[in-house]
């Protein structure tokens, strides 16, 4: 049976970056510390509206960076100066949350 071990990113802020906090921010108990609860990462690409097959490159880019599948995010509004329709795909982000981070 393998042994499951912290994320990296996790473990160095444990080890570091909380001490680090705990001293600068003048706390007294490890408690205080702000936690790192999620990380979001999103990509808008504006030449979308004109070439959708540039969408499908973002999502692939960010799957490699993320790990998991990006979610594709669509305007809200319609915006004609940028030839913009609403729920036209304009980007992508992946939010990363517990042993994902």
């Amino acid at each position: 049976m393998a042994t499951a071990t912290a994320p990296r990113l996790k473990a160095k802020y444990d080890a570091e970056v909380k001490q680090a906090l705990l001293a600068q921010l003048g706390l007294e108990n490890v408690m205080q510390v702000p936690k790192l609860e999620k990380i979001v990462i999103n990509m808008g690409v504006g030449k979308a509206t004109q070439q959708p097959s540039l969408l499908d490159s973002a999502v692939a880019d960010l799957t490699a960076i993320a790990g998991q599948k990006p979610i594709v995010t669509k305007s809200r509004d319609s915006i004609a100066g940028f030839k913009l329709r609403e729920n036209q795909a304009i980007g992508c982000k992946v939010t990363l949350r517990g042993d994902r981070m």
